[in-house]
């Protein structure tokens, strides 16, 4: 009997011990799968949440985990689709910003913004295989898909980075060579 005079459920308990042990495993795992710090903490707080209502059904805590990647994956799937489409594309990207400077920082940023190019089961895909270094067989299991799906899936969105990456790449030395023409006028 707790001291506010509430009995605790043993679950509630385990379930809070488990947050406490795995909550910072999870909001990286969060983070991989949506590109803003905030949005990560929400999308894990829903999965919490929506697991907490399910922890007596997982007889093997050991795959909680998994389930709970499961559950981050499909609410943030919930919300793409549900998302207003307002965007405009446009023919310049903005500038990615760099919030320290760092090489590192940069790479990440950019690579993270480039994920967002991809559906959402490439980017699931891509996040489970390459981030979370789960095996082919291990990413199907937690997708619900076959491997082979997971194989040709993985192929497309790389296919799909690559081409990113090489239209950015071109962009900025076009860039480049815009502004140094831009110097040598002024001068």
């Amino acid at each position: 009997m707790a001291s506010s005079g509430k009995v605790l459920d043993g679950n509630v308990l385990d379930f809070e011990e488990y947050v406490r042990n795995r909550q910072d495993a999870l909001l990286r795992s969060a983070r991989r799968l949506v590109p803003d710090p905030i949005d990560a903490q929400d999308l894990l707080q829903t999965a919490l949440v929506r697991t907490y209502g399910r922890w007596d059904g997982i007889a093997d805590k050991s795959l909680a985990d998994a389930y709970l990647r499961r559950v981050m994956i499909n609410t943030r799937t919930e919300w793409w689709r549900a998302r207003k489409l307002d965007e405009v594309p446009t023919e310049q990207l903005p500038d990615a910003s760099v919030e320290d400077g760092t090489e590192q920082h940069a790479d990440r940023a950019l690579l993270m913004d480039i994920l967002g190019v991809l559906a959402p089961k490439q980017r699931s895909v891509v996040v489970l295989r390459h981030w979370e270094q789960m095996s082919t067989e291990e990413t199907a299991e937690a997708l619900g898909m076959s491997t082979g799906t997971v194989k040709s899936t993985l192929h497309r969105a790389l296919a799909r980075l690559r081409q990113e990456l090489e239209s950015r790449d071109l962009d900025f030395h076009a860039l480049e060579r815009n502004e140094r023409g831009q110097e040598r006028c002024a001068a």
